[in-house]
C-alpha cells in the first residue's frame, strides 16, 4: 500500500519550510511505502528551492511538481493526476503534522468502508483567540480553517477540510476532482472558497461514508493578519459566494428583484435588527459575519444573474445576424 501527501503551496516558502519538516517526522509501519508531493502553483518566492532541499536530503520520499495554471484546485487536481498513491491525504503548505498523523488520518481507509476521511485541525500553540469572538458559536473560528469536533472518531456528516483529509485513489476516478470555478485564484472573480467542501459534500450527496478520526491532528498557523475583524468579514463574503455557487440557487426561490430572491433580501434586513439589538461583542460581531455571508449571496444571485442576461442577449444577437 502507497500513500501520497498532497501539499499545494503558492509564495509561502517559510511556512512551507516547517510543513515539510514537519511530514519527514511522520511514523507509519515499515510495510506501508508513502510519498510527498508539492505542488507549486506558480510561485514567484523560493518555493522551488525550498522544496528542491528536501528532494536533495530524502531522495524517494518527496517530489516536486510546478504547476503554471493560476488557481489551487488546478494545483489540487495536478498533485491527484501525478500522485503515486493508493490514498491520498492532504495538507496545507502553512500547517504542521503531528508525527502520528498520517498514520492516524489513513489507517482506516485501506478498506473500502470509508471513501476518505478528515481530522483535527487546531491552531498553533501560541493563538489566543480575541474576545470578539464567541466560543459559544464553533462556526465563528471557521475563518481560520479550524476542526474539533471531539475525542470521539466516527461518521463525518460534514465535509472534511483541505487542511487535513485523505481520499482513496479511486474516489476521484469515481467522481473527478475539484471544481476549479472554486478555491483561492489569483485576481480571479470566482469565489475563492470551498473546493474542498464541494468535493466532500458531492461525496455524501452519492451515499460514500467519511470518518473523522481526532486523533489524526495538525496546527494550522494564524497569522496576524488573520486575526482581525476585517479577515473575518472579507473571508464570510466570500464564503456565501462560493457556498451559493456551489449549491446553486435552492429550486423554493420563485420570487426575485433584479435577480436576487426576495426571502434574501428579507433575512438579510432580520440579520440587520439582529445586528443593531445585540448588546454583547462576541455576538454582535457574530450577527455582523453572518450578514455578510448573506451579503456574498446576494452579490453571487446578482453576478450570476447579469451573467445570464449577458448570454441570453449574446445568443440574441447571433440569431439575427
Amino acid at each position: 500500500m502507497k500513500i501520497t501527501v498532497i501539499l499545494c503551496t503558492y509564495n509561502r516558502c517559510r511556512s512551507l519550510s516547517k510543513s515539510l519538516e514537519s511530514l519527514v517526522s511522520q511514523t507509519l509501519p515499515a510495510a506501508i511505502d508513502w510519498e510527498v508531493l508539492v505542488v507549486d502553483n506558480n510561485s514567484r518566492d523560493e518555493t522551488r528551492g525550498v522544496a528542491e532541499e528536501f528532494c536533495r536530503r530524502y531522495p524517494g520520499r518527496f517530489r516536486y511538481i510546478f504547476e503554471p495554471r493560476a488557481g489551487k484546485s488546478n494545483a489540487l487536481n495536478t498533485g491527484v493526476r501525478e500522485a503515486l498513491g493508493e490514498i491520498l491525504a492532504f495538507i496545507d503548505d502553512d500547517a504542521m503534522a503531528e508525527p502520528s498523523w498520517l498514520q492516524n488520518l489513513t489507517a482506516e481507509l485501506h478498506g473500502s468502508e470509508w471513501a476518505g476521511a478528515g481530522g483535527r485541525i487546531l491552531p498553533e500553540k501560541s493563538f489566543s483567540p480575541p474576545g470578539w469572538l464567541s466560543a459559544e458559536l464553533p462556526s465563528s473560528f471557521a475563518p481560520l480553517a479550524l476542526v474539533d469536533l471531539g475525542p470521539q472518531s466516527g461518521p463525518l456528516s460534514e465535509s472534511p477540510s483541505g487542511t487535513n483529509m485523505a481520499f482513496r485513489r479511486e474516489i476521484f476516478q469515481r467522481y473527478g476532482g475539484f471544481r476549479t470555478d472554486l478555491g483561492p485564484q489569483p485576481n480571479s472573480p470566482n469565489p475563492q472558497k470551498c473546493e474542498d467542501s464541494e468535493f466532500g459534500h458531492r461525496l455524501l450527496a452519492a451515499g460514500e461514508r467519511l470518518r473523522y478520526e481526532p486523533s489524526a491532528v495538525v496546527f494550522h498557523a494564524v497569522p496576524e493578519i488573520r486575526r482581525h475583524k476585517k479577515y473575518f468579514l472579507t473571508w464570510w463574503f466570500d464564503k456565501g459566494r462560493s457556498d451559493l455557487r456551489e449549491s446553486g440557487m435552492p429550486p423554493e426561490f420563485r420570487w426575485f428583484v433584479a435577480g436576487i430572491p426576495l426571502v434574501m433580501l428579507r433575512r438579510f434586513a432580520v440579520g440587520t435588527v439582529r445586528w443593531m439589538v445585540s448588546v454583547r461583542p462576541s455576538r454582535r460581531f457574530y450577527c455582523q459575519t453572518q450578514l455578510r455571508w448573506l451579503a456574498g449571496q446576494i452579490a453571487e444571485c446578482y453576478h450570476l444573474a447579469h451573467l445570464r442576461e449577458t448570454v441570453t442577449v449574446s445568443c440574441g444577437n447571433d440569431s439575427h445576424s
